[in-house]
C-alpha cells in the first residue's frame, strides 16, 4: 500500500479575520474628521489673528468725521468769542467791548456785561477762547484785560448751575498815548506776561509792548507790576499780520510785501533774528494768512494764490561754521481753492484749519494729509477755536452766527507717509525715518515710522543667519554623512536640547556677560575666528598628504581627533596675537591725554566717524545665531540622513569620493528639507524678542554700522505695548508693526514653500 507524504492543505482563514471591527472603522472616521477639523482650525486661527490685527490697524487710515452741531445766533456786532470747557455757555464780545453770554442749548441770554470806559472807546478786541481772556484796545493807546470765569454750583438734586462772571482789570497804557490801538496780543512767558499793541503813527506801523509780572501774596491778593513800554520791530516798514507765540519768546511780523521778519526775546527787548520770503519763487509773493502751529516753532503760510508753505525753526549751518536755530521751509502744502482767509491751529496736535476759497480744510501740518473738508458757512469767518481735547471746533462768522462742529479724529498724525515715508519733523535738519513715541513735553510730536524697525529686524536677522547658517549646515552635513553613528547619537540630542534654551537666558548672558567680555578683546576674537577656516583647509591638506598607512590607523568618521586639536592650537595663537595686531594697525591718539593708544574702539570712532556700542549687532548676531543653529541643524540633518542609501552606494560604486557624493547626490536630494530648515531658522531669527531687547541698545536707528545697536519690530512691541494706551495711535501703530511682522513671515514662508516644492520636484527620486 502506497502512502503519500503530502500534508493536508491548511484550512482557509475564517472571513472574520479580514473584517475590520465597526469600532475601529468608527474611530478611524472620527479621527480623520478630527484631523481635518484641526487643520481647518489652524488655518482659521492664522487668518483670525490677521483679521484681528487688521481690525486694530484699520482706524489709523480713516479720515476725520466732522459733523455740524448747529449754529447759534449771536449779536451781529460780535467780533470775538469764547466758551467754557464743554462749550455749553459761549460768549461773544462786541466791537464796543460788551460781553454777552448765551446758552448753547436754546440760545437764551444768560448774562450781559459792559465795560466802564468813560470817554474812551474800544478800537481793538482780541479774545483767547480757551483761557477766558479778553483784551480791549482803547482809543487812548491803553489796554484793558477782562477775565471770564465760570462758577458751577450743584443743588440737592445734583443739578448743575453755571454762573459766568467778568472781571475787568485796570487798564495799562502800552502804546503811544492818544493813538488808538489797531490790534492787541497777549502771551504768557516763563517769567512774565507780554502785552503787545499795534498802532498807526504818521502812516507807519508802531508795535509797543510791556511786560506784566503778577505775584500773589500770602493773602491770595495779586500784585501786578508793569515794565516800561518798549518798541518792538521798529525796522518793520509794513505790518500785515503779527504772530505772537504763547510762550512770548519770539515775534513774527508778516509784511504786506510778503517779507517775514522774526525777532527773539533777549530779556530786555526783541532783537532781530531773521528775514525771509515764504513764496519767493511764486508769482504771488504776498502772504494772505498765516498761523502758528501747536508748539510755536512752525508757521503755516498761505498766499493769495492758495499756495501753502510750512516754515519751522531747526539747526542750520551758518557761514561762520556755527549751527544755529533759524527758520527754514520744511513743507510745501497742497494748493488750496483760493486765497487764504485764515489759519487756525488745533491744541494738542499738529492739525490746523485752513479757510480759503469757500472751503474749510483740516490738515495735519507734518504729514500734509487732508483730514476733512467742508464748505464755509454764510458770512466771513472772523475767528475759529478748537476744543482742548480736539473733539470740536467753533467758528464766529460776520453774519452773527456761532457755528459749531464735532470732530471724531482719534489719529490725526497717522498716514501711509508717516508710517513708511520720510517725514521732516519739527526741529530736524531734514526728512528722515524716525520712531520716537514719547517725550517729556506736551508739544512733542510723536513719530511712528516703522522703517527703522523693519531695518533693525532685517539687520539682526542677517547677522544671525550669517553666523548660524554656515555652522548649522556644515555641521549637519558632517554629522549625517561623515561622523560615526555612536557619536552622532550623542551630538544630535545635545543640539536638540540646545534649541530648548529660553531666549531670555541667552539675552541675559549676551547683555551682562558676553558683551563686556567681547568689548576689550574684539581684535583677538576676530583673529581667532578668521584663522579657523584657513586652518581647517590647511589641516585637511595635511591630512590628505599623509601616507595611506598612517591615515588607515584612524577609523572613518574619527578624523576630528586630528582636526579639533589643530584648530584649537591655531585659534589660541591667533588670540594671543590679537593685542599685537591691534597695536600695529589700530593705534590712535587719545582725545583726553593726547598719547597714542592701541584701541580698536577709539580707532573705529575716529576713523569712520561712526558710533561704537558694546552691545551691538555683532553680539546680537552671535547670540541669536546660537539660538538658530539647533533648529537649522536638526531639520537639515534629518533631511540629509533620510537620503536613500542606494543613491549613496551607487555614487560611491561609480568612483565618486565621499565629498563628491555629498555635494552631487546627497545635498540635491535633501535640498527641500534644507530649505525648510533655513526658512524656519529665518522665522526664528526674525521673530526673536528677548535677545534683541537685552543685548542691544534697543535704539531705532538705521545704520549699517555693525558696532551700533538696533531695534526690531518684535522688541519694539515687547517694550512699548505695556505702556501704550488702548486705542491710542501709539497702541495701533504697534499693532501695525505686528501686522507687518506677520505678513513678512507669511510671505517669506510662502515663497520658501514654493521654492521647496519646486526643488523637490526637480530632485525627486523616481
Amino acid at each position: 500500500m502506497e502512502t503519500s507524504d503530502k500534508k493536508p492543505a491548511p484550512a482557509p482563514a475564517p472571513e472574520s479575520r479580514f473584517t475590520v471591527s465597526p469600532m475601529t472603522l468608527a474611530a478611524d472616521r472620527w479621527m480623520g474628521r478630527l484631523i481635518r477639523i484641526g487643520g481647518v482650525g489652524v488655518v482659521l486661527a492664522v487668518f483670525g489673528m490677521l483679521a484681528f490685527l487688521i481690525f486694530q490697524v484699520f482706524p489709523l487710515f480713516t479720515g476725520a468725521k466732522v459733523a455740524p452741531v448747529g449754529a447759534l445766533t449771536v449779536p451781529a456786532a460780535a467780533v470775538a468769542f469764547g466758551e467754557d470747557e464743554y462749550g455749553d455757555f459761549p460768549y461773544v464780545v462786541q466791537a464796543d467791548g460788551k460781553v454777552i453770554f448765551q446758552r448753547a442749548k436754546d440760545g437764551s441770554k444768560l448774562l450781559e456785561w459792559s465795560p466802564t470806559l468813560g470817554d474812551r472807546r474800544v478800537t481793538a478786541v482780541r479774545s483767547y477762547p480757551r483761557t477766558g481772556l479778553v483784551f480791549l484796545g482803547l482809543s487812548d493807546g491803553s489796554v484793558q484785560e477782562l477775565r471770564v470765569v465760570y462758577r458751577s454750583t450743584f443743588d440737592a438734586a445734583g443739578k448743575r448751575t453755571v454762573e459766568p462772571s467778568v472781571t475787568a482789570l485796570e487798564s495799562i497804557v502800552i502804546g503811544k498815548p492818544g493813538v488808538p490801538c489797531v490790534d492787541v496780543w497777549n502771551a504768557k512767558g516763563p517769567q512774565s506776561r507780554l502785552l503787545l499793541v499795534r498802532q498807526e503813527s504818521a502812516g507807519k506801523p508802531l508795535l509797543t509792548a510791556v511786560r506784566v509780572i503778577e505775584r500773589k501774596g500770602l493773602g491770595g491778593k495779586a500784585r501786578v507790576t508793569t515794565s516800561a513800554p518798549f518798541v518792538v520791530a521798529a525796522d518793520a516798514t509794513s505790518v500785515e499780520q503779527v504772530l505772537l507765540p504763547s510762550t512770548a519768546e519770539s515775534l513774527i511780523v508778516v509784511g504786506k510785501s510778503g517779507e517775514v521778519r522774526t525777532y527773539a526775546d533777549d530779556g530786555t527787548n526783541f532783537s532781530f533774528l531773521q528775514a525771509f520770503v515764504p513764496f519767493k519763487e511764486s508769482r504771488e509773493q504776498a502772504v494772505a494768512s498765516a498761523g502758528l502751529i501747536f508748539g510755536n516753532v512752525s508757521v503755516v503760510f498761505v498766499s493769495r494764490a492758495g499756495e501753502q508753505q510750512v516754515w519751522s525753526m531747526y539747526p542750520q549751518l551758518q557761514p561762520d561754521g556755527k549751527s544755529l536755530r533759524r527758520w527754514g521751509k520744511i513743507h510745501d502744502g497742497v494748493l488750496l481753492a483760493g486765497a487764504g482767509e485764515g489759519v487756525y491751529a488745533a491744541e494738542g496736535n499738529k492739525c490746523y484749519l485752513a479757510v480759503a476759497g469757500g472751503k474749510l480744510q483740516i490738515r495735519n501740518m507734518t504729514t500734509g494729509s487732508l483730514r476733512w473738508e467742508g464748505d464755509v458757512p454764510a458770512g466771513k469767518i472772523l475767528q475759529v477755536a478748537f476744543a482742548g481735547n480736539y473733539d470740536r471746533f467753533t467758528a464766529l462768522s460776520a453774519d452773527g452766527k456761532l457755528h459749531r462742529w464735532s470732530i471724531d479724529d482719534h489719529h490725526p498724525e497717522s498716514s501711509w507717509g508717516a508710517f513708511f515715508g520720510k517725514i521732516w519733523y519739527e526741529g530736524a535738519t531734514g526728512p528722515d525715518y524716525t520712531w520716537q513715541s514719547s517725550a517729556g513735553s506736551d508739544e512733542f510730536e510723536a513719530k511712528y515710522s516703522l522703517v527703522p524697525l523693519l531695518y533693525g529686524t532685517a539687520k539682526g536677522t542677517i547677522f544671525a543667519l550669517l553666523f548660524a547658517l554656515p555652522i548649522a549646515l556644515t555641521a549637519a552635513i558632517y554629522v549625517s554623512q561623515f561622523l560615526r553613528p555612536e557619536y552622532r547619537n550623542v551630538v544630535k540630542p545635545v543640539m536638540e536640547i540646545m534649541a530648548s534654551l529660553p531666549s531670555v537666558v541667552l539675552g541675559f548672558l549676551a547683555g551682562l556677560w558676553l558683551a563686556p567680555l567681547v568689548d576689550p578683546r574684539l581684535i583677538s576674537i576676530f583673529c581667532a575666528v578668521g584663522i579657523l577656516a584657513p586652518a581647517a583647509l590647511f589641516a585637511g591638506f595635511l591630512w590628505s598628504a599623509l601616507p595611506q598607512p598612517v591615515r588607515r590607523q584612524v577609523k572613518p568618521g574619527m578624523e576630528f581627533l586630528w582636526l579639533l586639536p589643530f584648530l584649537a592650537l591655531c585659534a589660541y595663537f591667533a588670540w594671543q596675537a590679537g593685542p599685537a595686531v591691534e597695536a600695529a594697525f589700530f593705534t590712535v591718539k587719545d582725545t583726553a591725554s593726547g598719547l597714542p593708544i592701541a584701541d580698536f574702539r577709539e580707532w573705529w570712532r575716529q576713523t569712520t566717524g561712526e558710533t561704537y556700542d558694546s552691545r551691538n549687532s555683532l553680539v546680537v548676531g552671535f547670540v541669536m545665531g546660537f539660538a538658530v543653529i539647533p533648529i537649522v541643524f536638526t531639520i537639515a540633518e534629518d533631511s540629509l540622513s533620510n537620503v536613500p542609501n542606494s543613491l549613496i552606494s551607487g555614487s560611491l560604486a561609480l568612483g565618486a569620493s565621499r565629498w563628491q557624493t555629498v555635494w552631487s547626490v546627497v545635498v540635491p536630494t535633501a535640498i527641500s528639507g534644507i530649505v525648510s530648515g533655513v526658512m524656519i531658522g529665518f522665522g526664528r531669527a526674525i521673530g526673536e524678542t528677548m535677545i534683541v531687547v537685552m543685548a542691544t541698545g534697543n535704539t531705532a536707528v538705521m545704520e549699517t554700522n555693525p558696532f551700533s545697536g538696533m531695534r526690531t519690530l518684535s522688541a519694539n512691541i515687547a517694550v512699548e505695548l505695556p505702556e501704550a494706551a488702548a486705542g491710542h495711535t501709539h497702541y495701533r501703530a504697534l499693532f501695525l508693526g505686528a501686522c507687518c511682522l506677520f505678513l513678512l513671515t507669511f510671505v517669506i514662508n510662502t515663497l520658501a514653500e514654493i521654492l521647496r516644492q519646486r526643488l523637490r520636484e526637480r530632485y525627486k527620486v523616481v
